[in-house]
């Protein structure tokens, strides 16, 4: 079991908070991550829910939900628009 530092920007740090540490699996990928988050229902469930547009970020890049993740690994969820 690894962790990566998940961050929530925009209308997502206010539903979710700033940051979290989160469990992975080896091999994992950007999406299954975003699909165990949405697993925990309640907030999560509502804020990355599939219908909705949310961008992906791995280590400061933006990244496909097809992109694996490392131990270690910065992840950022945040809306396709995002203010200054």
């Amino acid at each position: 079991m690894a962790t990566v530092n998940v961050r929530y920007f925009a209308a997502l740090r206010e539903s979710l908070g700033g940051s979290e540490t989160v469990d992975i699996e080896p091999g994992q990928t950007l999406g299954q991550l975003r699909d165990t988050l949405i697993a925990r229902g309640g907030a999560h469930a509502a804020a990355l829910a599939r219908g909705k547009a949310v961008r992906c970020a791995l280590n400061q890049v933006m990244a496909d939900e097809s992109a694996p993740l490392i131990a270690g690994a910065e992840v950022a969820f945040f809306p396709p628009v995002t203010g200054g």
